[in-house]
């Protein structure tokens, strides 16, 4: 494509991910059009409507076949393989939902469809721009930690009773269960920091009675670099943990509450909105407590999904290396899956 070419955009799926994670961001981009919404939902149907001047059709195939540039799979995880290999073979650009297939063997394949058809695929993975990694990780390549030993990220919330909804009806073999859900934001963020590693231990668990797939894990992993990151998630924590627990041998780093900028598009916002992003002083995390130091309040970099979607503009006007590289992602997948196997 052309530098200065708009990037016809097609999406599929107006759930969450659709309305919360995409659309925004699609929308408030100049590099993108987006023309077409999919999705079978009458009641997302009128939603779609209400936010743009979009085509609503109700397959996906529909999308296929009329010129798009860019196809975004905002779709169940068992959906993916099938949607995205059509996309792909279409001749369009995927960026598709984590975890981007229901299986390591389904990632490979497609993977190869993209190396083959010589189009990008890009793993949407938002949370390398929250605010708190961000801040961690830029005091972790300055230094300031000192040598980073232990990582500890913890994801939490409390659900209570299942409901009737994919995330609580979902099995694992259809890309459900909240290792494959929120571990795969967080083994990305630990790999992406530390780089490869292996699953030393994972303990997977149902808590709430019934269910079809685990809502509370924990998984610790080896890097090569030396680093040791302990992984939590879970849907039943009535008590959350800190977010970001960074230790080093000079200092350490440690953060509570989530980023916030789900919860504000959740409410309308805009990503182009003044303040989107910005976090309050109160709720800073902390740096030091080495040598009875006090810890100090340090300032959280501004949260910015909006820089997945820059990036993703520019692989595809200048052909930039991806935001996200599906190998990246399928090295999550590997320790994912070896995480429901070691703990069947």
């Amino acid at each position: 494509m052309a530098s200065n070419a708009v990037i016809r955009t097609g999406l599929v799926g107006f759930g969450l991910a659709g309305r919360v994670f995409h659309e925004p961001f699609l929308a408030t981009n100049p590099a993108f059009r987006l023309e077409v919404i999919a999705t079978g939902n009458p009641e997302r149907q009128e939603e779609a409507r209400a936010r743009g001047d979009y085509e609503i059709v109700r397959a996906p195939d529909a999308l296929l076949g009329r010129d798009l540039d860019l196809i975004v799979l905002a779709s169940p995880p068992a959906a993916h393989f099938a949607q995205a290999t059509a996309a792909l073979e279409s001749g369009a650009a995927v960026v598709v939902d984590k975890p981007f297939a229901a299986s390591v063997a389904e990632a490979e394949q497609l993977i190869d469809t993209a190396e083959r058809v010589g189009r990008p695929l890009i793993v949407f993975q938002n949370r390398r721009w929250d605010g708190d990694f961000l801040t961690a990780k830029k005091l972790i390549e300055s230094g300031r930690l000192g040598q980073v030993f232990r990582f500890e990220s913890t994801f939490e919330r409390y659900a209570g009773a299942a409901r009737d909804r994919w995330h609580d009806t979902a099995t694992v073999a259809q890309g459900a269960g909240i290792t494959f859900d929120l571990g795969s934001h967080l083994v990305d963020q630990a790999l992406h920091l530390f780089g490869p590693a292996t699953l030393e231990r994972a303990e997977l668990r149902v808590v709430r009675p019934g269910g079809p797939s685990e809502d509370d894990a924990f998984l610790s992993l080896a890097h090569v670099s030396g680093v040791t990151s302990h992984i939590t998630v879970s849907r039943m924590a009535a008590q959350t943990g800190p977010r970001f627990r960074v230790l080093g041998t000079d200092s350490a780093y440690m953060v509570y509450g989530l980023d916030n900028q789900e919860d504000a598009l959740k409410l309308g916002a805009r990503p182009t909105d003044a303040g989107f992003g910005v976090v309050p002083e109160e709720d800073w995390g902390l740096v030091g407590g080495e040598k009875g130091a006090a810890p100090t309040p340090h300032p959280t970099e501004r949260g910015n999904y909006a820089g997945f979607y820059a990036g993703v503009a520019k692989t595809l006007t200048t052909g930039a290396p991806s935001p996200v590289d599906p190998r990246e992602a399928l090295a999550t997948m590997r320790i994912l899956e070896l995480a429901h196997q070691l703990s069947a």
